[in-house]
């Protein structure tokens, strides 16, 4: 796994009502960079969004409808996963966790089944200076969508 990416297992309770889950607590210990912004995606069958990287904020994924590939490449210097690649099955057909994913890990999702929707909480609000692009087919990345 790629240094400092955390899945959180989510805990579901059902009744004949329906359910009840918590997502994060303000005193979740891989909250502990903050909250900054809460955003919402919607996305049709089969689109690729990569990649994308921020080189201070961090991100906390959850996929509400629909299934995503979130795939993680480690774009930091010196850590001792650089180059790593995680992939993770998100959403209906997946696991039911929230996906942290640090700065300086670019990020990216196919979508598996749709059409998806899911939510983010980034660590800080939208700044065009944490806002670092690369192409979906890089060949240094050399990632098959």
């Amino acid at each position: 796994m790629i240094k400092g990416v955390i899945l959180k297992k989510l805990v579901r309770y059902s009744d004949e009502r329906g359910f009840f889950e918590e997502l994060i607590r303000a005193t979740d210990p891989f909250f502990k960079e903050g909250f900054g912004q809460w955003s919402r995606s919607f996305k049709k069958e089969g689109v690729i969004v990569a990649w994308h990287y921020h080189p201070t904020q961090v991100d906390w994924w959850y996929v509400v409808r629909g299934t995503i590939k979130a795939v993680l490449y480690d774009l930091r210097e010196n850590s001792r996963t650089k180059k790593e690649i995680n992939e993770f099955i998100l959403g209906e057909k997946g696991k039911e966790v929230i996906l942290k994913i640090p700065a300086m890990v670019a990020h990216g999702f196919k979508v598996l089944k749709g059409p998806v929707e899911f939510f983010y909480i980034t660590s800080k609000v939208y700044d065009p200076k944490e806002e670092g692009r690369v192409p979906f087919d890089d060949p240094k990345i050399n990632y098959e969508w």
